[in-house]
């Protein structure tokens, strides 16, 4: 009779599910819906303008990289490959609300007369595009962490052509390896993110003041 050591086979398998458990997303089968909502906290890097010389700026639809034009939740087990999870998301588009809170954090700023997210009847001086937004949480190692990256360009609208552009990519880790904790470091990703946005577009417009 030919006997077989199993030992090496079961040691094998066991190491492959101790790796899925730690590598992987721990996830709840309750549909939950999250927000992407940070507090943040300027200042007022328009305080040393000329009153009434900056004008309106426009802040135009923010554009999703490819794979993360979706209310859908991503995460990466290893570079590349996108995941989602089954049950929870974010209440719209990272990109939408993202957009939300650019504009309105960038108003606070005083850095310009108005900020404004459609074109009016008034014209606009600057125009601020951002494109490739990547939101994901990754699970390469433990904790995850959550990236958060995206391109900005300042245009002058009244003299056509573009003023700065500038890569922002943010990374935090999560408190906890699921949705939650992707949630939480996400948002504090995206006030660190908005910060170095209005740090970057008060230089260059203190730059151009008079």
């Amino acid at each position: 009779m030919v006997r077989t050591n199993l030992a090496p086979f079961f040691s094998l398998i066991l190491v492959l599910l101790i790796s899925s458990c730690t590598l992987g997303p721990r996830e709840q089968a309750a549909p939950l819906t999250f927000l992407l909502n940070p507090e943040i906290s300027l200042g007022n890097p328009g305080a040393v303008r000329a009153p009434g010389s900056s004008g309106i700026l426009l802040i135009t639809p923010l554009k999703a990289g490819p794979g993360f034009d979706t209310a859908r939740m991503a995460y990466l087990l290893r570079p590349y490959e996108i995941n989602y999870y089954a049950f929870n998301q974010w209440a719209d588009t990272p990109a939408r609300m993202l957009n939300r809170v650019i504009t309105a954090n960038l108003d606070k700023t005083g850095l310009w007369d108005a900020v404004v997210q459609t074109p009016g009847a008034i014209p606009t001086r600057f125009r601020l595009d951002c494109d490739d937004l990547i939101l994901e949480q990754q699970f390469f190692s433990r904790p995850s962490r959550v990236r958060l990256a995206l391109r900005a360009q300042f245009v002058a609208t009244q003299k056509p052509g573009i003023v700065d552009a500038r890569y922002f990519e943010v990374f935090e880790e999560a408190t906890s390896d699921d949705p939650y904790g992707g949630v939480l470091a996400a948002n504090r990703a995206a006030a660190r993110l908005m910060t170095q946005l209005a740090d970057w577009l008060g230089t260059i417009m203190r730059k151009k003041a008079p």
